[in-house]
């Protein structure tokens, strides 16, 4: 191969270290990988080499190996294209890329057709000397195994930042505006005072009824740093593709993203963007359910309740015009009852003076739906009597339904239930007399007793089963008249209630009566005296006159157990007559209907 020995190279001497080979290597590779020392091998490489001419350093720090879209790589490329350089020198190949694929595609086309001469010290390779058997070997496996390395450290670190996730730890390098890492620890977060105000007064401003656009003015007015500016203002090398102008300033998209961040809650949400492998540095967007979320992971700058409000109001359609700041009362919430499509509002202007309306978006678009056109004052008044209606109910439905409980009885007015409650009665009649007729039939032997009380059990249970469902249904009658604002109605029917649940209550003592479970009932007659009364079954057992200060509760119990109700149960049971019967119901009706009396199973 023809060289010129003449010739004098301009060479571009190129280190890279990146933060891989920190994380990874160890601390005596990484210390014959740095900056410093790769630049010391190259350049007492070159001392002797009186055919090379050093013209720049290219220092490459913090960058893979893996991406070639390196800031002084392609800087190195450019001083190439314009005849400044012609010839690269490297400590090794691994400096140089650890792709395999790119860096074969550098150093075995475009070098060569451009004339670029490449060294690569520590591989004992120039490209000057000529290719032989081996190096077209070699190079390409060196290559190869770089570029193995490489796959290997990026699967180390995703694992490695995987993990940390899943500890709640912050791997990113900036936070959200509003939050810094603590000093102690770079993984934790913690409120930043002067951000953190900025995004509370934020919220604040969006739950006042302020579109993104009107707030974004309003920080922009205030001359308060958009986040991009805050995080430079902060020392930090923070970079976005977003900045257009020489101050970045507050947007309604800048407002957006701070409104929809769940990190204002406490919580961490990571890992929502990747690439396909370590090669592939274009990103996208993962599915939700793989991204790594930690609830109340540090200190909320907002309330759960607050943020959710807000997400509503962000659900719904909060343009505003220019000269408009808060978003006008109706915006995303009037719909089309035709279609569900929201409303729009419009101004028309006739004879100068302005009409505002509401009319169907549909209709607005595609005319597929009749514009339903309302005046704005129109729709305002009829929501805001709806609402007044609305919290009038709700402040008074407790006295409403206080009121109905003290009502006293007055006729029903209500034919169907009118109806219901004769039945009742009739009934209830038709019982009593069915009960007079298997008295006598059992006592004169036509029924056993044992019969007797099995019919009359059922009888009893029929008739308390009826008025449970009648009660029932009244009470739901009465709930779907109060939620009509019908309360006379409602009234009206919590006094029938009243009736049916006294006629359960009496037919229960009956049963009670009937089971013979013995009833201790008092009342007081005066200051001085109270009157006693004993039942067991059908029968009375005592009524007595006592003072108030002998009245004992537990103690007359244990007396009447053992002095009244263990002689009853030696006494050869006989049968009751149709007096006894008929006083005892009357006695216990009396006993359940007289709110001054009280009574209690013994």
């Amino acid at each position: 191969m023809y060289q010129n020995i003449n010739k004098i190279y301009h060479a571009a001497i190129y280190v890279r270290l990146s933060k891989e080979d920190g994380d990874i290597s160890s601390s005596a590779k990484l210390e014959s990988n740095s900056i410093s020392n790769q630049k010391a091998l190259i350049l007492d490489f070159l001392k002797d080499k009186k055919d090379i001419e050093v013209v720049s350093v290219r220092v490459d720090d913090g960058y893979s190996g893996s991406n070639f879209e390196r800031p002084a790589f392609q800087a190195m490329l450019e001083d190439i294209r314009h005849g400044i350089v012609d010839c690269v020198v490297v400590k090794d190949l691994s400096r140089f890329g650890r792709e395999y694929i790119d860096s074969g595609k550098y150093i075995e086309r475009l070098f060569p057709a451009l004339g670029v001469r490449f060294i690569a010290i520590n591989d004992n390779y120039d490209s000057l000397k000529g290719k032989n058997q081996a190096d077209e070997i070699i190079i390409p496996f060196k290559n190869l195994i770089n570029d193995a390395y490489c796959r290997d450290i990026s699967i180390k670190i995703r694992s490695n930042l995987e993990i940390k996730r899943k500890k709640g730890e912050c791997v990113t390098p900036f936070v959200a505006f509003g939050y810094r890492k603590t000093k102690t620890d770079k993984h934790k977060l913690e409120i930043d005072p002067s951000a953190g105000s900025v995004v509370q007064d934020i919220f604040k401003m969006k739950l006042r009824g302020m579109s993104q656009d009107a707030i974004a003015n309003r920080l922009n007015e205030l001359g308060i740093l958009s986040p991009f500016e805050y995080k430079i203002s902060s020392g930090s090398r923070y970079e976005t593709g977003f900045r257009q102008k020489e101050q970045a300033l507050w947007s309604s998209v800048t407002v957006r993203r701070i409104l929809e961040n769940e990190v204002y809650i406490g919580n961490l949400v990571q890992g929502k963007r990747t690439t396909p492998n370590h090669k592939v540095k274009q990103t996208y967007v993962k599915p939700e359910d793989d991204w790594i979320r930690i609830e109340k992971n540090h200190e909320p700058l907002v309330s759960d309740r607050d943020f959710e409000i807000v997400q509503r109001l962000l659900g719904m359609d909060t343009r505003t015009s220019p000269d408009q700041k808060q978003v006008y009362l109706l915006s995303g919430i009037a719909v089309c009852a035709d279609c569900g499509a929201p409303m729009t509002r419009k101004v028309s202007t006739v004879a100068g003076k302005k009409y505002a309306y509401y009319l169907c978006s549909t209709n607005k678009e595609t005319k597929r739906c009749s514009s339903h056109r309302i005046p704005e004052k129109d729709l305002e008044d009829a929501v805001l009597v709806m609402l007044k209606q609305h919290i009038q109910n709700i402040l008074h439905l407790k006295r409403v339904l206080e009121f109905i409980g003290t009502v006293p009885f007055q006729e029903i007015n209500m034919k169907k239930l009118q109806d219901r409650l004769e039945k009742k009665k009739q009934e209830k009649e038709r019982c009593k007399e069915l009960r007079m007729m298997l008295y006598s039939d059992m006592k004169e032997g036509i029924v056993s007793k044992e019969d007797y009380n099995i019919i009359i059990d059922t009888i009893i249970k029929d008739l308390n089963n009826s008025n449970k469902n009648l009660i029932n249904i009244l009470n739901k009658k009465m709930q779907d008249e109060i939620s009509k604002l019908n309360f006379e109605k409602a009234k009206d029917i919590n006094n029938d209630i009243v009736l049916l649940k006294s006629v359960s209550h009496k037919q229960d003592i009956i049963n009670n009566a009937n089971e013979n479970k013995p009833i201790l009932a008092w009342i007081n007659l005066d200051d001085e005296n109270i009157k006693i009364y004993v039942i067991k079954g059908a029968k009375l057992l005592k009524s007595e006159l006592i003072k108030v200060e002998d009245f004992e509760l537990d103690n007359l119990i244990y007396t009447i157990k053992e002095q009244i109700l263990r002689n009853e149960e030696n006494i050869a049971e006989e049968v009751v007559d149709k007096y006894y019967i008929d006083f005892a119901n009357i006695l216990y009706s009396y006993i359940k209907s007289n709110k001054d009396i009280n009574y209690k199973y013994i």
